[in-house]
């Protein structure tokens, strides 16, 4: 089931993985479960099921763009800049977009719909994937230790990344509004 949340959540971006992964971290310390193999489910199934979504967005990204509804979400210059980002800030947009919720989701639709080689998407998305799971592994079994330390810090932690990624989300959809209205001009 944690396996299945992490990969899911590539599709679905609310559905609450990194809470699976704590809780089943919280459950292999209490000896229900193995920590390491929590991990290794999680990150695999996370990272190939954003391989997933890449090789779609690959294949049929670029003809939903060219849709009328595509168009309506994405101009074609606004894709164009989108390629143009990844090609400047490529690997560690990627790296740091998996940290912050729903927008990890996006990273690999993108990448696809620009056609950047996944040679150059995996290695970030994997290791900043690998270093997010294994650090929620890690506090779910500190959380089965001294639960009350572990549930203020990711409070804390959560408030600071909802900020950052509200951040991000203002400045997307100005960018999203400007470069709409230089579009059309």
């Amino acid at each position: 089931m944690i396996g299945l949340g992490a990969a899911i959540e590539n599709f679905i971006p609310p559905v609450p993985a990194d809470t699976f992964v704590l809780l089943g971290a919280f459950l292999a310390e209490s000896g229900r479960a193995n920590a390491y193999i929590v991990f290794a489910v999680t990150w695999s199934c996370n990272v190939l099921a954003a391989v997933v979504v890449y090789e779609l967005a690959h294949r049929h990204g670029e003809k939903f763009f060219q849709t009328r509804f595509g168009h309506w979400l994405l101009h074609p210059k606004q894709m164009e800049q989108i390629g143009v980002f990844y090609d400047r800030w490529g690997v560690p947009a990627i790296f740091v977009s998996r940290f912050l919720p729903a927008f990890r989701a996006l990273v690999p639709v993108f990448a696809g719909v620009t056609r950047k080689p996944l040679a150059k998407v995996l290695p970030p998305l994997a290791i900043a994937s690998a270093l997010w799971y294994g650090a929620l592994c890690y506090l779910g079994v500190l959380a089965s230790r001294n639960w009350e330390r572990i549930v203020a810090f990711s409070s804390r932690a959560s408030a600071v990344l909802l900020v950052v990624a509200l951040v991000v989300v203002a400045g997307v959809a100005v960018w999203w509004w400007r470069s709409r209205k230089k579009a059309r001009a």
